[in-house]
């Protein structure tokens, strides 16, 4: 099993910026891939940022490349998101999951673990 704890949402104005933090814990595997899914009221859950284990492969929703980085310290076992120039239309529940496999995934089903989700509120 791997335990995962997002922390770092907030409510922040538009132009702002928010780092959101993974925390991972348990059988932390060598092959881990991690993404970010993000669900706003009312709509499906949809896909933001991932990276692969060595970090060497990312792949970005188009919404936010440009404006959204991923980064990963293995040594830690945390994934970070990085969300500059924020927009009201970001304003969403954001999720960190990880699947048990090397290589990036830019749909939720290839995730085996999820965490519990943190908040993200970006006003006008």
């Amino acid at each position: 099993q791997v335990h995962l704890v997002e922390s770092g949402g907030g409510l922040v104005q538009a132009g702002g910026s928010l780092r959101l933090s993974c925390a991972a814990s348990g059988r932390t595997g060598s092959n881990d891939a991690m993404g970010w899914f993000r669900q706003a009221p009312g709509k499906e859950r949809e896909f933001v940022a991932a990276l692969s284990r060595s970090g060497a492969s990312t792949a970005y929703a188009d919404s936010v490349k440009g404006r959204f980085i991923i980064s990963r310290d293995n040594a830690k076992n945390t994934v970070y998101l990085q969300m500059n120039s924020l927009k009201p239309e970001d304003t969403a529940v954001y999720y960190c999951a990880a699947r048990t496999v090397a290589s990036i995934a830019r749909t939720p089903a290839p995730y085996n673990y999820w965490g519990q989700g943190t908040q993200v509120t970006v006003s006008s």
